[in-house]
């Protein structure tokens, strides 16, 4: 996929726990657990920037290099004995991912997902499902091991997210329905309801993610929306 196929928030994303480029994982940052916060928001910085990588990529094999200097990075992390590179997300991971028992390998299976999005202008239903399975599922997943609780369908749930959220980021109108319609099909299959409190954070992103998969292929979504806030606050208080 090139560059100009694919939209990333403008800025850039870093360990620092108030600057999540994506608006409306900041707000559901605030309803998590203040123990478990910052590595939150250092996990979900690591999917920013691997978002950048392939949304900046002119040249699909850069691309795939940076990505893959990203993996094995992540993956030396489980070695004690390695120095980590001066990389202020890496070192950040390290020292608040890493206690939390959140192993480098397990960061590193993100990589798998954005690279599914480098090959083609229009994504086929394969690179579509890699994408939410490589990506969201894992980062649901720890994101969850981080909160304290991992319900069965986490794995469905991280998937859907991602794929709704595909579905705003690429240009292409075929490859926004197909995501949109994965999506709500994962979606579907995700009770929320009967997640703990803990979980809000994700849940609040499930029920944006609803929205996104509704949206028509020609219309993009407008984030951080007084409706989209006021539906935010919904779920915050309610849990559903």
């Amino acid at each position: 996929m090139r560059s100009s196929d694919i939209s990333t928030p403008a800025s850039t994303p870093t360990p620092d726990t108030s600057s999540l480029a994506d608006p409306e994982r900041g707000l559901a940052l605030s309803h998590a657990a203040a123990d478990s916060r910052a590595a939150l928001a250092t996990l979900w910085a690591l999917d920013e920037r691997m978002g950048a990588i392939v949304a900046a990529a002119r040249d699909p094999l850069i691309g795939s290099m940076r990505l893959v200097w990203w993996r094995d990075a992540l993956e030396a992390l489980d070695d004690e004995s390695a120095r980590v590179p001066a990389e202020p997300l890496l070192q950040a991971l390290a020292t608040s991912l890493l206690p939390a028992g959140v192993r480098g390998t397990d960061m590193a299976a993100l990589e798998t997902g954005w690279a599914a999005l480098l090959e083609g202008e229009t994504l086929a239903p394969d690179q579509i499902d890699s994408h939410g399975a490589g990506r969201g599922a894992p980062l649901f997943r720890l994101s969850a091991r981080l909160l304290g609780q991992e319900p069965a369908d986490i794995d469905t749930a991280g998937a859907g997210w991602a794929l709704a959220d595909l579905g705003h980021r690429v240009q292409s109108l075929e490859s926004r329905e197909l995501a949109r319609a994965a999506a709500r099909e994962r979606l579907a299959q995700v009770d929320t309801g009967s997640w703990p409190r803990r979980l809000r954070p994700l849940g609040l992103l499930v029920a944006l993610a609803r929205q996104d998969a509704q949206v028509p292929a020609g219309q993009l979504r407008r984030q951080a929306t007084p409706k989209r806030l006021l539906r935010s606050l919904a779920y915050a208080l309610l849990g559903r």
